[in-house]
């Protein structure tokens, strides 16, 4: 049998680019993995962030915004 397996890209982040207040989104049929990886990424970046699942003309993903 073929079962069919949907592969994440290779995300690039754009925090060091990123004002206070600014945000991206990241379509992602897997938001709950998406946050951790943005969690960790920012972490290393050093940028405070917030992150919810959310949805933008009508794909499912993450919305970041940075915080401090």
């Amino acid at each position: 049998m073929n079962s069919t397996r949907v592969e994440e890209p290779e995300w690039l982040f754009p925090f060091d680019f990123m004002q206070i207040g600014d945000s991206f989104f990241v379509p992602t049929l897997k938001p709950m993995e998406m946050l951790y990886v943005i969690d960790t990424r920012s972490k290393v970046a050093k940028v405070k962030i917030k992150a919810y699942t959310s949805s933008k003309d009508g794909r499912l993903g993450v919305r970041v915004w940075r915080i401090r």
